[in-house]
């Protein structure tokens, strides 16, 4: 059986592979690919539940629910409550994500040599996104859906004078129908659960849902394969134990928030695990217009800007977001949040991402959850603050009459000539709405084990056949959307542990599963 997914209470589940993945997002469907290409019997085990298109939810609430982690509930602990989003299922947060593709900017190697003494990747990573953006069918977004949100981003940023572009995502023939948050059911972006996933079982792979690995079970310092226990992805009892064993290695690809704790029930000891967690913290404005904008019609995501990436530090995107989301953005009660949002129809949100500079930490919290410290610096906040402005004014420059910044401390609109208010608000993280979802660090890549956890190849300082294949690894952030990095550094760490074998991947095994 190719599939397991959740086992009821009974005998143990056991399996053999060459090599385990855990997690099945950006990271770990790469590494699970790449590895059976080169011939090699991969199983994959994920957390969440395996969701076909056609059973994705269409609202919001549902997609809370069904496909993220925890109802999207874990939020960060520190001077500010910001929700750290990610997906949990098949599939990872590719099923929930817009699919943005950026390629990794060559500074970005070039600090992770000068800082982190990890040299040789870009080649390599460089290679594989070529290959994944042939075979994950990457695009512009086109022209009949990209919708008047993104086309008005795309006047505003002119007038006002700065570079942007039409955003390239892994869609096939995207038909703007606005549900990416809540899983694409029209099988146009391609996420992992249905490319690299598939291709997995059909090389003779296996698949694990609703099986959150306890740990990966170490005997000395080599690692020997994962345990866990299934879990029921909607009543959350507990199911059969399981345990599956790696003969070559075990990859751990569970997200920047979760590998690092996977690492510590292990009994992984290391200064830096845990450590150096860092993201792009994101906020947004909205543009109130006179005529309609219905930013629910066309691409999730389809206009972005890094025209600001190295200076003050940020990326610009537009954001469709559904009504529920939105009314969870405004201000007020009963009847003034009702007449609020009785203007959605004339709403755009466009929003941006910060290139911090801020470090945080992972540690497991009650009932082993996981706790997530990070704060924003007076310097991130300085930049969060910019970029309302500059987000505010390519509203005002592409037709809004008012923006709603979203600032505790501003009045709740500003008007066209009121927008410079936004850059006296308070430095204060409380009065800002942010959201993590862009995830980087907790067991980083480095030559000195004092200060990471993994070498550049991905296995981890002083222990046999562990690797890390996720944004877990990367050690700093990029200033860019990161799948396209993740995937490319998986595929790299999983094409080396090929080559120790004599081994190498061959052309993909037959054309995914795509519309």
């Amino acid at each position: 059986m190719s599939h397991l997914a959740y086992q009821p209470p009974g005998p143990a589940v056991e399996l053999e592979a060459d090599y385990v993945v855990v997690g099945s997002g950006a990271g770990g469907a790469m590494a699970a690919v790449t590895l059976a290409r080169g011939g090699a019997k991969v199983v994959v085990v994920e957390a969440g539940p395996w969701r076909d298109p056609e059973d994705y939810p269409s609202t919001a609430y549902a997609g809370l629910r069904d496909l993220f982690d925890d109802w999207g509930t874990l939020i960060t602990s520190g001077r500010a409550f910001w929700p750290v989003v990610q997906g949990r299922a098949v599939g990872g947060t590719t099923v929930i994500n817009s699919a943005i593709c950026v390629r990794t900017p060559g500074d970005i190697f070039e600090s992770w040599k000068k800082d982190h003494g990890i040299d040789g990747l870009a080649d390599s990573v460089w290679r594989y996104q070529d290959q994944i953006e042939r075979e994950l069918s990457v695009e512009e977004v086109p022209e009949r859906a990209r919708g008047h949100s993104n086309r008005l981003a795309i006047i505003g940023a002119e007038k006002v004078g700065y570079e942007s572009h039409v955003m390239r995502r892994y869609v096939k023939h995207c038909q703007g129908e606005g549900q990416c948050l809540q899983g694409c059911r029209g099988r146009r972006k391609q996420s992992t659960n249905i490319t690299y996933i598939p291709e997995v079982q059909r090389l003779g792979g296996q698949i694990l849902s609703c099986a959150p690995v306890e740990r990966v079970r170490i005997e000395g310092r080599t690692a020997v394969g994962v345990e866990g226990r299934f879990v029921h992805p909607a009543t959350k009892k507990k199911g059969a134990r399981y345990f599956v064993r790696a003969t070559k290695a075990v990859l751990v690809a569970a997200s920047a928030v979760h590998t690092p704790l996977i690492l510590m029930r292990s009994g992984v000891k290391s200064p830096a695990l845990g450590e150096h967690f860092r993201s792009h913290p994101g906020t947004g404005v909205f543009g109130l217009f006179d005529d309609p904008v219905d930013m629910n019609i066309g691409a999730t995501q389809g206009w972005a800007s890094t025209a600001f990436r190295e200076n003050p530090g940020l990326k610009l995107e537009t954001l469709a977001i559904p009504p529920e989301m939105v009314a969870s953005r405004l201000a007020g009660g009963g009847a003034e949040l009702t007449r609020r949002l009785s203007r959605y129809r004339h709403m755009a949100m466009w929003v941006h991402a910060v290139r911090a500079e801020s470090v945080g930490s992972v540690r497991p919290g009650l009932f082993g959850k996981p706790v997530v410290r990070y704060s924003f610096n007076r310097r991130d906040m300085e930049r969060l603050r910019k970029g309302l402005h500059i987000v505010a004014q390519t509203h005002i420059a592409a037709g809004a009459k008012a923006v709603v910044p979203g600032i505790f401390g501003l009045p709740y609109e500003l008007k066209a000539d009121e927008i410079d208010k936004i850059l006296e608000a308070s430095l204060e993280p409380r009065n800002y709405v942010a959201v993590l979802s862009h995830l980087f660090g907790g067991a980083v890549m480095g030559a000195d084990p004092a200060r990471s956890v993994v070498d550049g190849t991905g296995k981890v300082h002083g222990y046999e056949r562990l690797y890390v294949a996720d944004a877990a690894a990367l050690p700093t952030t990029l200033g860019v959307n990161p799948q396209h990095t993740i995937m490319g550094v998986a595929a790299t760490f999983a094409e080396g542990l090929l080559s120790a074998q004599g081994q190498k991947p061959k052309p993909r095994a037959s054309t995914p599963a795509a519309a």
